[in-house]
């Protein structure tokens, strides 16, 4: 347990603190990938697979102009690992190795002056295939006689867990609800896809700008890939637009221009195209879940059973033994006696998956709630009030359930009375049951969502942070992961600013660049930014402001325990006039010998757990099956809150991502894995026009565990909205009988379950 930071009214923290990085992206001041030039850069365009599953018998570039350059794997044999936890048989080539396994994957890359010349000569690569008959089903993919994509694996199944607490989970069950549900895939959709132009830095080494999540060990990866030394290769991330889990990985691409630019001594660029970045950039989800709740007539859970396959895709990364969180998160915020759930991974011939906001806890939230919903249908009580009945209840130090997690703080109900009050939850029950009595063609719908995430992961539960005092009085920190939207920046400065009591101003944050921050741990990824690096800081700081008071005890003729930050350094308790600046500090400490700096590398023991409470309200067009969200108030706890406005803003990106899932996206695909949602008019996005205004809030439950008292917020968004939109809707399905129909809710899919239901009704 830790002594928590006060966020004090007269300081900087918890206030609504304008971002510090909108004025340089604003002004066009911060370049993209896209943007940066070198003299002498050749253009990078991959020459990408057609067939889902076949072997390759010929590449023919004997169309390409002279002085355009071409490369195959016979030119760059390199395999890509997956994660430690994975089977390692199902290695991945760079570029294809006689046989390519899934739509879009590169074959090979082709170099030239202009990205033009390079687009036009790619099209002139004729590649000769033999073709396979692919596996695009997970179910299928993992039968007794399913053909092996990788037949060095001996299966296609790179991930396994079982996992129960004692006894049947059913047992004593007096009501059973079962349902299947898909998770659909959903793809990323950054505004900016992948990208990268590596170049050499005249000293052997190679400079990779770099469009990561994670610079630290993107250096890594790549570096080690390419057989050079860790410490000669420097990864620096300018302006990035969006990541959301799918710029984590290090990918083939950036592996092949590094080993490029390297070979040929010449600055290479590649950015990726909206269609390679729909076939090519990670898939998000993507889990099939067979799911039974059991409970007694009164409502109260004696246990649940499960079985979920996430589909893989054609090379598994990290996101195949995302079952785990399944499994960790599926107590929810709910007192589950026993719970057994498998958990498998299956290989297919689709676009691999990988981290997606929420990597893995969504879909247990989506599950669960979905399960509570029906439970509460089948014992003809109110949804509310069954979930109220199997709350946890509130608690202020770890506790661990049934699913083997162990939470740190919570207070479930809260949340959930907030919800409801802030919708007016009463009211629009009646408006919704009035519009049901007059047989209106635009039905109300109504649902309520209960959530609880894990942040941190299985990451390392570390990451570096630094403050240095410097001799003009100014601070510098330097962070551990990359910030690509979350305002990294003006949080360190919030934390920085408000402990050594300085100008926001006089706080330097550096991020995104090896060089000046070689220590970092695993990147911006699960909500832990703030919860690690943050305090991080602030162990950091702790001990600067030490050092400074025995500087100043010195310059001041003081006891150091009478010594305090005031009024940008140190000063004398209770003694006006008696103070000494942060610059003047920094410089007696150089004529000592010394410096006011120190390194902070905060680990935690054990994960944080965000929660909260949506509510959704839909309406819905029984004639076209057309769901419309028309109000969402999100209640989400992420313990204490530094800056309300940013927490504000991740509220809001992770309540729309979610809207998306549940009413919008769904990469899809034909029977031979041809992609059939490859652009922006086949896969679409929610736009302002298609949601209301959120109305966000939040209930302060800190944690335990660090000295804020944080829990992260970044992912909190998408696991409460997509169950409550979900319900929602079969909630306006109500009156037809509908009991389920799978995301994305579609007019097309809505539509034909009425008649379906009406058509069944009427038999």
């Amino acid at each position: 347990m830790h002594d928590r930071v006060r966020l004090t009214g007269g300081s900087l923290l918890g206030h609504a603190v304008k971002r510090r990085e909108d004025p340089a992206l604003i002004r066009g001041l911060r370049p993209y990938i896209g943007d940066l030039d070198r003299d002498g850069m050749l253009h990078a365009v991959f020459v990408r697979s057609a067939m889902a599953w076949a072997d390759v018998t010929g590449v023919d570039a004997s169309h390409v102009a002279d002085g355009v350059r071409i490369y195959t794997h016979d030119d760059v044999d390199i395999v890509i690992q997956p994660a430690h936890m994975l089977d390692q048989r199902f290695g991945r080539p760079v570029l294809a190795a006689g046989v390519v396994r899934y739509v879009g994957e590169p074959i090979a890359v082709v170099l030239a002056d202009s990205e033009a010349a390079a687009v036009d000569a790619a099209s002139l690569v004729f590649v000769e295939y033999d073709p396979r008959d692919p596996i695009v089903d997970p179910k299928a993919a993992l039968a007794r006689d399913a053909p092996l994509l990788f037949p060095e694996a001996e299966s296609n199944r790179p991930f396994e867990r079982k996992f129960a607490s004692d006894g049947d989970p059913l047992e004593h069950a007096e009501v059973i609800v079962r349902q299947d549900f898909v998770q659909q895939r959903v793809a990323p959709v950054p505004m900016e896809g992948g990208a990268i132009l590596a170049e050499p830095d005249g000293s052997g080494g190679l400079l990779v700008n770099l469009g990561t999540q994670d610079p630290s060990r993107a250096r890594n990866v790549i570096a080690d890939a390419i057989g050079m030394p860790r410490d000669r290769l420097r990864i620096v991330v300018p302006a990035m637009g969006g990541g959301f889990g799918a710029k984590g990985p290090t990918y083939p691409e950036h592996v092949v221009v590094s080993q490029l630019a390297r070979r040929l001594d010449r600055p290479i660029r590649w950015v990726e195209r909206r269609t390679e970045n729909l076939v090519n950039m990670v898939h998000g989800r993507a889990q099939l879940q067979s799911a039974e709740l059991g409970a007694t007539r009164h409502g109260r859970i004696v246990g649940l059973r499960a079985h979920v396959i996430n589909d893989a895709g054609a090379y598994p990364t990290i996101a195949a033994s995302f079952g785990n969180y399944t499994i960790q998160m599926s107590s929810g915020v709910y007192d589950i006696p026993r719970i057994e759930i498998t958990a498998e991974a299956a290989v297919t011939n689709l676009t691999p998956t990988g981290a997606y906001r929420g990597a893995g806890r969504p879909e247990a939230a989506q599950m669960l709630e979905r399960l509570m919903d029906l439970l509460a249908l089948d014992l003809e009580m109110d949804p509310v009030e069954v979930r109220r009945i199997n709350y946890l209840e509130p608690f202020a130090e770890p506790r661990t359930v049934a699913s083997g997690a162990t939470y740190d703080s919570g207070n479930y109900e809260a949340a959930l009375d907030l919800a409801l009050d802030r919708a007016g939850w009463k009211d629009l029950i009646a408006e919704r049951d009035e519009r049901r009595r007059r047989g209106d063609r635009i039905q109300l719908g109504v649902a309520v969502a209960s959530y609880i995430e894990t942040t941190i992961g299985i990451l390392p539960p570390r990451e570096f942070g630094a403050v240095r005092v410097e001799a003009d009085g100014t601070i510098t920190v330097r962070i551990g992961g990359s910030s690509h939207g979350q305002g990294h920046v003006t949080t360190m400065s919030q934390l920085v600013a408000g402990t050594f009591e300085v100008p926001i101003e006089q706080v330097t944050v550096l991020q995104s660049d090896t060089a000046a921050v070689p220590e970092g741990v695993a990147g911006t990824f699960a909500s832990r930014t703030l919860q690690l690096v943050g305090s991080s800081i602030v162990v950091a700081s702790d001990s600067v402001i030490d050092a400074a008071r025995k500087v100043a005890a010195d310059l001041l003729e003081a006891a150091e325990d009478d010594l305090v930050v005031r009024e940008g350094g140190v000063g004398v308790v209770g003694v006006p006039g008696a103070h000494v600046s942060w610059g003047d500090l920094a410089t007696r400490a150089a004529e000592l010998g010394e410096t006011l700096e120190a390194d902070g590398l905060f680990s935690v023991d054990g994960n944080t757990y965000p929660f909260g409470a949506h509510v959704a309200v839909v309406e819905l067009d029984i004639e076209t099956g057309w769901a419309r969200l028309v109000r969402h108030v999100a209640i989400d706890d992420c313990g204490t809150v530094v800056n309300p406005m940013l927490a504000r803003g991740q509220q809001h990106g992770g309540v729309a991502q979610g809207a998306g899932q549940a009413l919008f996206e769904g990469v899809r695909y034909d029977s031979h894995g041809q992609p059939l949602t490859a652009n922006l008019t086949t896969y679409p996005i929610p736009t302002a026009v298609d949601l209301p205004s959120f109305q966000v809030g939040g209930t302060v439950t800190p944690s335990p565990l660090n000295p804020l008292g944080a829990k992260g917020i970044g992912e909190a968004g998408t696991l409460g909205s997509t169950p409550a939109i979900h319900g929602a809707v079969l909630d306006a399905l109500r009156p037809f009988g509908v009991r389920h129909v799978d995301m994305p809710l579609t007019p097309q899919r809505i539509w034909h379950a009425i008649q379906e239901a009406t058509r069944d009704g009427d038999a």
